[in-house]
């Protein structure tokens, strides 16, 4: 007939009786094991990473934007009709004529009476740079 064990007895047939080797606390007097609640730091976790990717996508949509109102205009001023080769870091004005096409010009809109499009200056990197 086999001995019954009391409950709070750590025995095991293969090992006896082990409970000083256990990587947890088998008397009563040991420390309860509870499961943390994750859940709450897994939500303020999962908050703020949404909160940087956010401010990430509204910075990257603004550059976005702003590069293509460049590129825009860099493709209306090299799209108009000019017949004189832009100097680098010279302020130019950009005109819409009576048949509606466009033209470049030195001639600033105080001294004329065209529609003004836009004054822009051309950088280094041969790109027209909108000023007002």
């Amino acid at each position: 007939m086999e001995s019954k064990k009391p409950d709070n007895v750590v025995y095991s047939d293969d090992e006896g009786f082990n409970a000083s080797v256990l990587p947890y606390g088998t008397n009563v007097g040991a420390p309860v094991i509870r499961m943390d609640d994750v859940v709450s730091w897994k939500s303020r976790g999962i908050s703020n990473v949404n909160k940087q990717f956010e401010s990430k996508f509204n910075e990257l949509k603004i550059q976005y934007q702003n590069l293509m109102e460049e590129y825009e205009w860099n493709e209306l001023v090299y799209n108009s009709k000019f017949s004189f080769e832009p100097v680098i870091g010279e302020i130019y004005h950009l005109y819409r004529d009576a048949a509606g096409l466009n033209f470049l010009s030195l001639i600033g809109p105080q001294e004329w009476n065209k529609e003004h499009i836009g004054t822009f200056k051309l950088n280094s990197e041969k790109k027209w740079i909108l000023l007002n």
